[in-house]
């Protein structure tokens, strides 16, 4: 058994599946509040399940499903291949944008109208307080990226913060969202 479980190759169809549908459920909570590595293990793990998923059912995903004659095109062990190193790329493409969205962010940026209303709806609520669930889902409503929430707690001085479970607004985003509410 190796760090993240048992190879995707030894696992039952059954596992195999439950695992598959386990990774999904998990991947946003793991985006959201999880570390670097923990979300390099999640990527690494999710795309070992799938491609043994592939591997064993070609046909049952949207690559087995591809209109394309016979003679045309690569054959399924190529089109694996190139799946492959499609959601490889595109993981790495991801957590690059991330990243270098966190660098070129200027922690001192005026909010926008959008996270302005967000403070707004932390201002309102019981302690300006919100479990993280909740407010990560009105960020969502609001339109906001995961990055652009970030930003919030990034800014200088910072205009949420962390209790525990529960996500606040700070002195500084209480007068921002006082400030919106002029505007």
């Amino acid at each position: 058994m190796n760090e993240r479980g048992v190879p995707a190759s030894e696992l039952s169809d059954e596992e195999l599946e439950r695992q598959g549908t386990q990774a999904h459920l998990t991947r946003n909570r793991v985006f959201l509040h999880g570390t670097a590595e923990q979300f390099r293990a999640h990527t690494d793990r999710m795309l070992e399940l799938e491609q043994e998923y592939l591997r064993r059912h070609p046909k049952r995903t949207w690559q087995g499903s591809a209109d394309q004659p016979d003679d045309s095109g690569p054959d399924l062990a190529e089109l694996n291949t190139l799946a492959q190193v499609r959601l490889l790329f595109k993981s790495f493409v991801d957590q690059m944008n991330v990243l270098l969205a966190e660098d070129t962010e200027t922690a001192s940026s005026e909010p926008d109208a959008r996270a302005r209303r967000l403070l707004a709806l932390f201002a309102e609520a019981a302690d300006g307080a919100m479990n993280k669930l909740e407010a990560h889902q009105r960020a969502r409503e609001l339109g906001l990226s995961p990055a652009e929430v970030a930003a919030l707690y990034k800014h200088q001085p910072p205009l949420l913060t962390t209790a525990g479970s529960d996500r606040v607004v700070t002195d500084a985003g209480r007068a921002i969202a006082a400030d919106a509410v002029t505007r």
